[in-house]
């Protein structure tokens, strides 16, 4: 099935659904899930698979075992591509509209240890920075987890002490509401986006 753009219904389905997270509701109108979201959503992975590898689309349904919030059911749906461990491109759809992100979002303390030696480290550290003021300019906002404070063994005066405080590190773009998330081209607009984080994606595989 090809790709054709994401109906005007998937948005609606999510904003119903923050309004009423409940089983009732969500048995009522699986079908729209189904047709407008998860069709739609696997069909895009289809068409993204041969360049940049095989999707992992998410439960809509969340663990809430552990969770203080027991609404059953998440306000959208995520698909994830792995490079590495925990490190590569996702796209998802929800109420605010469509997003695209890259990078890590969550590494061992040994990964996270290599990777702020590689930030520690004036050139590699220094490719870093440029990749990342490169895709700041073209519109990606840099995201992730943080320290408070200066990560062990790191000078609060260090040069790039504000990435040695990230525990994850992500990249990400919003193309909320624009006309074409409902259409054909919304495909080849993630490709050409996805495309421009591959030397961020291959920076960090290498230096975790």
């Amino acid at each position: 099935m090809s790709f054709t753009g994401f109906p005007a219904a998937a948005l609606d389905f999510y904003d119903d659904l923050e309004m009423d997270n409940t089983k009732s509701f969500w048995t009522e109108h699986k079908h729209v899930y189904e047709e407008s979201v998860r069709i739609p959503m696997s069909a895009l992975l289809g068409e993204l698979e041969a360049e940049f590898g095989p999707a992992k689309l998410f439960r809509p349904y969340r663990d809430v075992r552990f969770a203080k919030d027991k609404t059953p059911y998440k306000t959208h749906q995520g698909a994830f591509i792995d490079v590495a461990p925990s490190t590569g491109w996702y796209v998802q759809i929800g109420a605010p509209g469509v997003r695209v992100a890259a990078g890590f979002y969550e590494a061992s303390s040994e990964r996270l240890a290599r990777v702020r030696n590689a930030i520690d480290e004036d050139r590699r550290g220094k490719q870093l920075e440029k990749l990342l003021a490169k895709l700041t300019r073209a519109g990606w906002t840099v995201g992730g987890d943080r320290l408070k404070t200066s990560p062990r063994g790191y000078d609060a005066e260090h040069p790039r002490i504000e990435l040695l405080r990230h525990k994850s590190l992500t990249v990400s773009k919003s193309y909320g509401f624009e006309p074409i998330i409902h259409k054909p081209e919304l495909a080849g607009q993630i490709r050409a986006d996805w495309q421009a984080t591959k030397p961020l994606i291959t920076w960090l595989a290498d230096n975790s």
